[in-house]
């Protein structure tokens, strides 16, 4: 049966498409297995008519009666008052917008069916708004869908053609038997009645008209086993694709970096000022092993705030330069960047400068003539290593021969940024090797999901010396006491971070900007000095600032000449400044918890006790939101970075979570991994097993699920 979709049909000079046919397009709605999937948000029951003396008030109903007045309401607002008269009692139908029509429909004398929500008063029954039409004709034997709309797509056009699209669509099993037998929660009872297991066709129709008898729970909660066979379905592609782009990267080649004795990581290792953790060394093995392959690695390198992940990096860059290949290390700001970069330059140079090498450094915010030496160092490979932002992958930056690309917070990056980063030695016929970073650690669901196309290395100790971090939640209402704590720190030679959400004043939000609490600051440490005798300084931080004044405030911070460095967020990751032991994060309640959490990984990383303070701003009534709630909850009562990122996803979902890795990509509609997990590690299981088995069913399966939106996952 074709999947092509004939409603509707291709624009043409002499008919353009309807106003609903755009609308269409525009939810996606293009093929007919596209409308087939396309699922109702909720149902109203229709197959019923209840009588006013035996309804409730709050009950939505559908009731049917005689109009016995329909009047218009005088004064500036006008509105359409109609009452309906169904044998029993008496109900008003009250309209605030109306068309002319109306009037008619809901003439004196005619018989009408009415659904809405009963409420009750002096006046007698009323509904505000019910949905109408004239009655007759037998009552629908299921449940009415109410689909996911936009603007100029009428119900009753989108019911037509989502109806259109099951009659049209493919629904033909693409699940072998054995799969689907192995499948928790799918075998129940059918439709037609027996024993069995839901095929696709069976619970499409079902989930598009339910039989008013089904439990309204169910369908809610999606554990019907209707709404159990598609989430499967939909694990089951997600999957599949996710092999599929695992598999096709075996078929590429990659140069083979083979470590060697006493190599430059060796050398490396004996010139750092700290050993390797027991985690690290695993994960250098882990990295090292899949570097010697023929084959592009595709490693995703997760460890908690101040792991160690740089120095990981960093001995990988050695396994290359150490063959005669070049590296890229690409950030995602300019301050992380250069956090890289000093220490790689301080790691490395020493080692590099007898082989002629050097470590290059790369950022759109450089002047002229010192971007066009850089670039010529890059091209003749005199550049090692090669450090930056975004600038790494512009046209105009050619390597001689990338052969390991290393991507830091890789989320903050889409994918064809990271298409644009491989497509640098693409002329040698070869792939570069591939390794992202994120401190925020990966659920285990989501490494199960979203990237089972990675393998996954994790850090799961952090360095010895390292000092706990004490957080607690503080009301503004208690600034003041904050700020004298401050006093305390900086008067014992420690260093501060008070960190802003906003920089400009804004009349919707009511916030402190960096530049008020900036002034505040100062005002409040005036009078204390630092270690040398002169003035404590206090220090402002933004994005808005040009690069060459950040440089400048952060190297007086780094270097202690600072004592408190208001900022926004653009110190959220790399900053590392062991003398700093106070995080003040303020308006705590507007950040999300991933955030919160890189921030507070910013102090901690010295001997000495620290502390993060989360100041937070209630409502007019007195109450945070119960997620900002939870977010708070959270920060106090646990600092283990993996705990936290589980937490993440049960208050933002996958699709946040992510950020921008899925960037074009479909995310779950149906399953969720919070309650499916069972779903997923069957969809897991069974996918290598089909793409060896069955290739067939396998492509047919990807295709009706994701169309061509799979190639997004190969990134």
């Amino acid at each position: 049966m074709s999947d092509a979709l004939s409603a509707p049909p291709p624009a043409t000079a002499s008919k353009p498409l309807s106003a609903p046919q755009k609308a269409l397009r525009k939810l996606g709605l293009v093929r007919a297995i596209d409308l087939a999937l396309h699922l109702p948000l909720r149902y109203e029951d229709e197959t019923r008519i209840v009588r006013l003396r035996d309804a409730r008030e709050g009950e939505e109903v559908q009731i049917e009666g005689v109009v016995t007045s329909c009047e218009l309401s005088p004064g500036p607002r006008r509105q359409l008052l109609v009452v309906l008269d169904d044998g029993s009692e008496r109900c008003t139908l009250r309209f605030f917008s109306f068309y002319p029509s109306h009037q008619n429909t809901l003439s004196v004398g005619a018989c009408i069916r009415a659904r809405g929500e009963l409420r009750g008063g002096f006046l007698g029954w009323t509904m505000m708004h019910p949905t109408f039409r004239v009655a007759g004709g037998e009552l629908p034997d299921a449940l009415t869908p109410v689909y996911p709309t936009s603007a100029g797509l009428p119900q009753a056009y989108l019911r037509r053609a989502v109806l259109g699209g099951l009659d049209r669509a493919d629904l033909g099993d693409t699940i072998p038997p054995d799969a689907l037998a192995d499948c928790p929660g799918l075998r129940q009872r059918l439709p037609g009645g027996g024993q069995g297991v839901w095929s696709l066709r069976e619970a499409l129709y079902f989930l598009h008209h339910p039989r008013p008898d089904t439990s309204l729970a169910a369908l809610e909660d999606r554990s019907h086993p209707a709404w159990q066979r598609l989430k499967a379905e939909e694990l089951l592609a997600q999957q599949l694709s996710q092999h599929r782009a695992k598999q096709e990267r075996d078929l590429l080649r990659a140069p083979a970096l083979h470590r060697r004795p006493q190599g430059l990581d060796q050398q490396l290792l004996a010139v750092l000022p700290f050993g390797l953790t027991a985690a690290q060394a695993r994960v250098v093995d882990e990295i090292a092993a899949d570097l010697a392959r023929p084959v592009p690695m595709h490693r995703l390198l997760q460890g908690d705030v101040g792991s160690g992940k740089t120095v990981v990096a960093a001995l990988a860059a050695t396994v290359a330069i150490e063959a005669g290949w070049q590296c890229a290390l690409m950030a995602p700001t300019e301050i992380l960047a250069e956090q890289h970069f000093s220490k790689l330059v301080g790691w490395l140079e020493p080692l590099l400068a007898p082989l002629g090498k050097s470590v290059a450094w790369l950022t759109g915010s450089q002047k002229k003539k010192e971007r066009a030496a850089m670039l010529a160092r890059i091209a003749s490979g005199e550049a090692a290593l090669v450090v930056g932002t975004h600038a790494v992958i512009q046209d105009q930056v050619q390597f001689q021969n990338l052969a390991l690309a290393v991507i830091d917070e890789q989320h903050r990056f889409g994918v064809a940024q990271r298409l644009a980063l491989r497509e640098k030695m693409r002329d040698a016929g070869l792939e570069p090797h591939l390794l992202m970073m994120s401190a925020t650690p990966i659920p285990r669901t989501l490494a199960m999901s979203y990237y089972a196309d990675l393998d996954v290395s994790t850090i799961d100790e952090l360095p010895p010396g390292r000092s706990p971090i004490v957080t607690k939640t503080v009301s503004d209402s208690r600034r003041d006491e904050v700020i004298g704590r401050i006093r305390a720190q900086v008067a014992q030679g420690r260093q501060v971070y008070w960190v802003c959400p906003l920089i400009e004043e804004s009349e919707a939000l009511d916030l402190g900007n960096a530049t008020a609490t900036h002034l505040e600051l100062s005002a409040a440490m005036e009078g204390l000095c630092n270690a040398d005798g002169t003035p404590l300084r206090v220090g402002l931080l933004h994005s808005r600032m040009p690069p060459v004044e950040k440089k400048a405030v952060m190297a007086l911070f780094s270097a202690g000449l600072m004592g408190v460095l208001v900022s926004t967020t653009v110190i959220e990751v790399g900053v590392d400044v062991p003398n700093a032991s106070l995080m003040v994060i303020e308006h705590a309640e507007r950040f999300g918890l991933s955030q919160l959490h890189q921030l507070r990984g910013r102090v901690g990383r010295g001997a000495a006790a620290s502390a993060c303070l989360l100041l937070y701003s209630t409502n007019e009534s007195g109450r945070l939101s119960e997620t900002a709630r939870e977010r708070l909850r959270a920060m106090a009562e646990t600092t283990d970075g993996f705990e936290i990122a589980r937490r993440d996803l049960e208050i933002r979902g996958p699709g946040e979570f992510l950020g921008a890795r899925q960037s074009g990509a479909a995310m779950l509609r149906f399953a969720d991994l919070a309650t499916d997990i069972h779903l997923l590690e069957w969809a897991r299981a069974w996918a290598p097993v089909m793409l060896e088995r069955w290739p067939r069913l396998a492509q047919q399966h990807v295709e009706r699920w994701l169309g061509g939106k799979s190639d997004y996952l190969k990134a």
